[in-house]
């Protein structure tokens, strides 16, 4: 992969707007969309009142009253679905948008030309998916750059430990599990819904039965595949969420592994299978 590509995400945009925008934002959201500015970003879980997940959003702050969510494709009709059972006469209106989502990625200091009409946020996904996202009816890929395909670009969002929506989330995860709790969660903002298993488990050091986990693949390994100790018994420790073969040639993939197994540590995907490395994630 060049040092700079571009890539179309797929993603689900949703725009919120009116008076009361930002304070239900900052109601329904673990990030604290108030301390935005015009024009910023910030990853944020809303989560369902037992604190486990809903989705995993981007928000971005347009203005005071106009903000714009997007997340994993296929997921933004529940997510606005989530979202209205909570409106409770608020002067606010969510729908969702027919917008494209691109991601421009590039070392320091390219030259990537203005945005046009879409809205540009800065990412801030640490270290291999850093860039600017471009939302819009039509962003336009910049004059000579090479575009990534899908499967080249989830290999880079595994590596880089970005959870998906479907996939590492489900109605079942807590958001503890995933590692993203200082990405993605403020302890200094007010009440939202989901607060309290969120801030409980944090008193209690972050211990969760679980962590996602990075791995590194010897082939092919179907997602749902169990992995297994090595030991005469194979207990079963995890399972893979996402499997992709990277530009390199090498596969990769992300799951959910017992607490413990503390990476580095070496596992078999399936009873019998192949050893599978478990990683710290790039994060």
């Amino acid at each position: 992969m060049p040092d700079r590509y571009a890539a179309w995400l797929d993603r689900d945009v949703l725009a919120a707007t009116g008076p009361e925008a930002a304070t239900f934002l900052q109601g329904q959201l673990s990030q604290d969309v108030l301390a935005l500015g015009d024009g910023e970003g910030a990853w944020s879980w809303v989560l369902a009142p037992t604190g486990k997940v809903d989705a995993l959003v981007r928000v971005v702050r347009v203005s005071e009253t106009e903000w714009v969510l997007d997340t994993d494709a296929g997921w933004g009709e529940a997510l606005l679905a989530r979202l209205n059972r909570f409106k409770l006469r608020t002067k606010v209106s969510l729908e969702m948008v027919p917008w494209k989502v691109l991601g421009l990625r590039f070392d320091s200091g390219a030259e990537i030309g203005p945005p046009g009409d879409a809205i540009e946020v800065v990412t801030n996904w640490p270290p291999t998916l850093r860039g600017v996202d471009r939302l819009g009816a039509d962003p336009s890929v910049p004059d000579g750059w090479p575009v990534a395909s899908a499967d080249d670009y989830e290999a880079k969002r595994i590596v880089a430990g970005l959870p998906k929506m479907g996939a590492e989330l489900t109605e079942k995860t807590i958001p503890a599990e995933t590692g993203i709790i200082d990405l993605t969660v403020s302890f200094t903002k007010g009440c939202y819904t989901g607060q309290e298993l969120v801030a409980r488990i944090d008193s209690r050091g972050g211990h969760v039965p679980r962590h996602l986990r990075g791995l590194a693949l010897p082939s092919p390994v179907t997602v749902g595949t169990e992995l297994v100790a090595l030991t005469a018994e194979e207990q079963v420790v995890g399972v893979v969420s996402s499997a992709a073969q990277g530009a390199g040639g090498d596969w990769v993939g992300l799951g959910y592994v017992r607490r413990g197994v503390e990476p580095p540590a070496v596992v078999r995907a399936g009873r019998g299978g192949p050893e599978v490395e478990v990683r710290e994630l790039s994060w």
